[in-house]
């Protein structure tokens, strides 16, 4: 059996298909994380561009 650690409060889990939350060890949890996505708190770099054209406005 593995045990993880819930990736919002750090508590041991059980990575079960019993546990319909993993890797989260509750629905509290896993909403936590998804309001933290959506709030945009999590980023995922990328190489900045030193391209002039993404400088320029667009005409929206």
């Amino acid at each position: 059996m593995t045990v993880v650690a819930c990736p919002t409060c750090g508590k041991k889990v059980e990575w079960t298909p019993a546990n319909k939350y993993r890797p989260f060890c509750s629905e509290r949890c896993k909403q936590i994380d998804l309001g933290a996505w959506a709030e945009e708190k999590y980023t995922i770099p990328g190489a900045s561009s030193n391209d002039p054209q993404d400088d320029k406005p667009t005409d929206d």
